[in-house]
């Protein structure tokens, strides 16, 4: 009897089809090779893919890269790894990482759970950003959200100690899951009582601007690795 298949592993997302804009195809032609990292097994030597030694941190999911780029901006004195598996928005991040020169930000194109799990050692990064995974609304669909404890195990073991972990979202039962199964970890400390206000670092997107004046919520956690006493706290906070 013939073994059975391997079981597909859960995916958090969609590959969507959709068109490339010409110049998001000249940025991936003529920046990729400088500032997309291929997938590997193994964990990047990140103080050579940069240069030096800084704080790192990921953002998982940058959409079309507006805030990433705007953060990296913000903080030159930071390396910035953003996490994402849409052609278009990579293409359009490597647009303005050329148009503002932004020499601390580097992209993978691939699954974040797997990047976390393979690419990345434990305690290697000063921060992680999680801002409006797809909240998968429908029951059916809950397994396929992002934050579940298994992950959430993993991004604590990645950071260091003291490092944090920002998620927001703008819907309010997958906030309430984020809540739960980040309190959970115990390897992390609520920074808040319950949900935080957006840490200044977060700029508001266009989007949730627009959902705000509708009325919409947004919800921010944030959450703190452990403070081992013997090291320094790397959180911006």
């Amino acid at each position: 009897m013939d073994p059975a298949p391997p079981r597909r592993p859960v995916r958090s997302y969609v590959l969507r089809g959709g068109r490339i804009g010409s110049g998001q195809q000249r940025a991936l032609a003529e920046l990729g090779p400088r500032f997309v990292l291929p997938f590997a097994r193994q964990p990047l030597d990140l103080d050579a893919v940069f240069a030096r030694r800084a704080p790192r941190i990921v953002e998982i999911g940058f959409g079309m890269g507006e805030a990433t780029a705007a953060v990296a901006a913000a903080w030159p004195e930071r390396d910035f790894i953003a996490v994402d598996v849409h052609e278009a928005g990579v293409g359009a991040l490597l647009g303005r990482i050329g148009a503002q020169g932004l020499a601390n930000l580097r992209i993978v194109r691939h699954d974040a759970v797997e990047v976390l799990q393979y690419m990345l050692a434990p305690g290697a990064l000063a921060g992680v950003h999680l801002w409006f995974p797809d909240p998968w609304p429908k029951k059916r669909h809950h397994k396929r959200r992002l934050v579940q404890p298994d992950f959430v195990r993993t991004l604590a073991g990645r950071l260091a100690p003291g490092g944090h972990l920002h998620c927001a979202t703008d819907w309010q039962p997958y906030a309430e899951q984020m809540l739960a199964v980040l309190a959970a970890e115990p390897e992390l400390v609520n920074s808040a009582p319950g949900y935080a206000p957006r840490p200044p670092w977060r700029p508001p997107s266009k989007y949730e601007q627009r959902g705000l004046a509708l009325g919409h919520g947004v919800w921010d956690l944030l959450f703190m690795r452990r403070p081992d006493q013997s090291a320094q706290t790397t959180s911006p906070l």
